[in-house]
């Protein structure tokens, strides 16, 4: 398959090929979520109109076209999993992630000092380096450590660190059916959890790269790189940075075209295939080469592949 977005977003694993005001009125009538003790936001599930014709969308991501799909409910975490929270994890497991294993990772060169060693980049993506030793503990590499980012989301994991990571917690990654529905927080094709407005009332909503890209970040977010787990207003479900911060692992295999012909009930993606779906944008993204910090935005990625911006959050065990 073809895939025509700039390698922007998320670099894949060397060697390998990287697949206004709030509207509240537009928001479905359906039952208002249920927060569980402890974590997940239960919510009712039903009918919405999932993708998006967004014409400044890349083909080769296959936002489109716009189709009814039914999801059963189930619940989802309101935040990314944390720094603290994959300490514990690996605290109680010794899991080791694919960057530890590989002893590379890729990250955003603007982070990185000036006098930083040269290393390689991304040749269509040059804002992207190869960084040996940069890992979920040392997410700009061996120099940097995770003083006063505990409560930041974890980076640097691929899919397979997540998966193992909800097999231990008893949960799993979410569909991107499930993504999409609790992102959109009730509220019918509105590109943002919010609405409509990148900057409601001039308020900043999610963390975004601000300025001109990739040269100079403003920071008017106030966030250089990510940010916290809870940071920003939380959509109408109780749910934070759906968009932006840090691309989300789903559950899904990544096809741009297998919707068009797959269920409309509980889909869970093509059964075959090698890249995973991404949801969500992250810290990076910008209007002026990447329009991926919209609710209905979507890219693909091989499942060992880790970067400075991407993370994960998780749903609960039952559904599809």
């Amino acid at each position: 398959m073809t895939d025509e977005r700039p390698a922007c977003c998320a670099p894949g694993r060397p060697g390998r090929t990287a697949c206004a005001p709030d509207v509240l009125a537009h928001r479905n009538p359906a039952t208002e979520p249920v927060h569980l003790p402890g974590t997940a936001v239960r919510l009712p599930g039903g009918i919405f109109r999932m993708g998006s014709t967004d014409a400044l969308a890349y083909p080769g991501d296959g936002e489109g076209p716009v189709r009814q799909v039914r999801v059963s409910p189930f619940a989802i975490d309101p935040h990314c999993v944390s720094n603290a929270r994959f300490r514990v994890f690996v605290e109680a497991t010794g899991h080791i992630t694919e960057a530890e294993r590989h002893r590379v990772s890729f990250v955003f060169g603007g982070l990185l000092p000036d006098d930083f060693p040269p290393t390689r980049g991304v040749a269509a993506a040059p804002w992207w380096r190869e960084v040996p030793g940069a890992d979920w503990r040392h997410p700009e590499g061996p120099h940097s450590d995770l003083t006063d980012r505990e409560n930041h989301p974890v980076v640097h994991v691929s899919w397979h660190d997540a998966a193992a990571y909800c097999a231990w917690a008893g949960r799993r990654l979410p569909t991107e059916a499930q993504w999409e529905y609790a992102a959109r927080g009730g509220l019918e094709q509105m590109p943002f959890p919010w609405g409509d407005d990148l900057t409601p009332g001039d308020r900043h909503r999610m963390n975004v790269w601000n300025g001109t890209f990739p040269h100079h970040n403003t920071r008017e977010d106030g966030h250089p790189g990510t940010c916290p787990v809870d940071a920003f207003e939380p959509n109408a479900y109780g749910l934070y940075n759906m968009t932006g911060n840090v691309w989300e692992w789903t559950a899904d295999r990544f096809h741009p075209t297998w919707h068009t012909t797959g269920p409309r009930t509980d889909p869970t993606g093509p059964p075959t295939g090698t890249a995973r779906a991404l949801r969500g944008g992250s810290y990076l993204c910008h209007a002026s080469y990447c329009r991926r910090y919209r609710v209905s935005a979507r890219m693909g990625n091989t499942p060992d592949s880790s970067t400075g911006n991407i993370g994960f959050r998780c749903a609960d065990p039952d559904g599809p």
